[in-house]
């Protein structure tokens, strides 16, 4: 082996459910804690194609988007419990996408198990109930209100404690 195909960054290519392709380096590819143990487990398979059958076309361009920003980024598997105010702004930028795409890269970022992209999107839906009443809540997301008034009421006096300050 020569020491310049040494130094270079060997590729992965990757197939969304629908069949598109994405060749992409394999530092970004082990950014994906499922994707780096089946590379250790079964060693290189050159450009062999893996099969993503959970993640879309659409969906894995921006989970390569995401990893590719923070691919140098020394801090990016430490776990991260800070508040909505540390969200870096390029992530807050990232995530500004519609409902049904921000839940895919939910699952997304669960099913290849890359926790900084999951921990993000999850703490965007976080943010968008933060303070916002049941009713709120309900027209944020489209959720129809199947209770009665009694069984509101009563869930109501059962959880009070979460009005009290």
């Amino acid at each position: 082996m020569s020491s310049r195909s040494a130094t270079r960054p060997s590729k992965v290519l990757l197939t969304s459910s629908e069949g598109t392709e994405f060749l992409i380096d394999r530092d970004i590819a082990d950014m994906s804690q499922l994707l780096k143990c089946m590379f250790q487990d079964i060693g290189e398979i050159g450009l062999e194609p893996v099969p993503l059958p959970n993640v879309s076309g659409p969906i894995l361009t921006k989970v390569i988007e995401y990893c590719t920003h923070h691919r140098h980024d020394p801090n990016f598997h430490c776990s991260n419990d800070d508040t909505a105010a540390d969200i870096a702004e390029w992530d807050l930028e990232f995530c500004k996408v519609d409902q049904g795409t921000l839940y895919e890269m939910i699952l997304a970022a669960n099913y290849l198990d890359i926790k900084p992209l999951l921990d993000l999107t999850c703490k965007t839906v976080a943010n968008m109930i933060k303070a916002k009443s049941p009713e709120e809540i309900r027209k944020t997301f489209g959720i129809i209100n199947d209770f009665t008034p009694e069984e509101e009421d009563q869930a109501r006096r059962e959880n009070n404690w979460v009005d009290e300050d």
